[in-house]
């Protein structure tokens, strides 16, 4: 369990790395492309190429580190209806079951998406990167929802009992 923390660290460490430094080029690039734009009447092409894989790997880093912090949005309504504790406590375990099966579902589907991209050699228009790169985002965020879910769920149910 013990390289499990250590690799979750690492991992926590790289993605909050990864959503600075996106944000940051994502920020740049917006706006140096509205500069050229505007002030100097010409487009910059292939700008928005560059921002869209940024952009992906940026929201889909971010959604990793919520899932990890169990702090991503929540409409936590049930606790205004119920108060008993063990009622709470079973809603959470569905809530997190059906995340759980709902990110599984995502990751079948993001794995089809980016062996298709794969097989169809998918680039962009101006520079030619391959789109399985902004694509494999999804599926890495996706293995990482079904890990950090299966944590919860455990943990839940341990909480349980």
């Amino acid at each position: 369990m013990k390289i499990l923390s250590y690799f979750d660290a690492g991992l926590s460490g790289l993605l909050k790395t990864l959503v600075v430094l996106t944000g940051l080029a994502i920020a740049g690039m917006l706006t140096i492309g509205i500069f050229f734009r505007s002030v100097l009447e010409t487009p910059v092409f292939g700008l928005e190429e560059i921002v869209l894989f940024c952009v992906m790997w940026f929201y889909m880093a971010g959604a990793v580190l919520a899932s990890r912090e169990r702090s991503h949005l929540a409409a936590d309504f049930v606790t205004v209806i119920f108060e008993n504790p063990r009622i709470l406590k079973v809603i959470g375990i569905i809530a997190t079951l059906i995340s759980l099966i709902m990110a599984a579902f995502f990751t079948d589907w993001s794995w089809s998406l980016v062996s298709w991209g794969l097989d169809r050699g998918q680039t962009t228009p101006v520079f030619h990167l391959p789109m399985w790169v902004s694509q494999a985002s999804m599926l890495f965020a996706a293995v990482c929802f079904v890990l950090y879910l299966l944590r919860d769920f455990i943990s839940d149910i341990r909480g349980m009992f």
